[in-house]
């Protein structure tokens, strides 16, 4: 079975996203973390789920997942997948 990794940018990433709900809504917030770590489940088994990122140098290999209103980026290598960065659809990607 694929290993999923998170980088360290992608792991800040989930923290800020939680915590800006959490002030409003910590039911939302842990519903929104579980969605998420589901996700990464998900990638275990089916790593090309995930939509093809067709700006980048290799589109097979770095893929967008939607998780509810959260975008994950990954990268496919063999055996492994690397969650790279995690945001909320409403973020600019460009200014992460």
């Amino acid at each position: 079975m694929i290993e999923v990794k998170y980088s360290a940018k992608s792991l800040e990433d989930l923290e800020r996203v939680v915590e800006f709900v959490e002030v409003k809504n910590p039911y939302a917030a842990r519903r929104i973390a579980i969605d998420l770590q589901e996700g990464g489940f998900k990638l275990k088994q089916f790593p090309h789920i995930g939509l093809p990122v067709i700006k980048a140098p290799d589109p097979d290999k770095i893929r967008d997942l939607y998780v509810g209103d959260y975008t994950v980026r990954y990268l496919i290598t063999e055996g492994t997948v690397y969650v790279l960065r995690v945001w909320h659809n409403k973020e600019n990607e460009k200014s992460l």
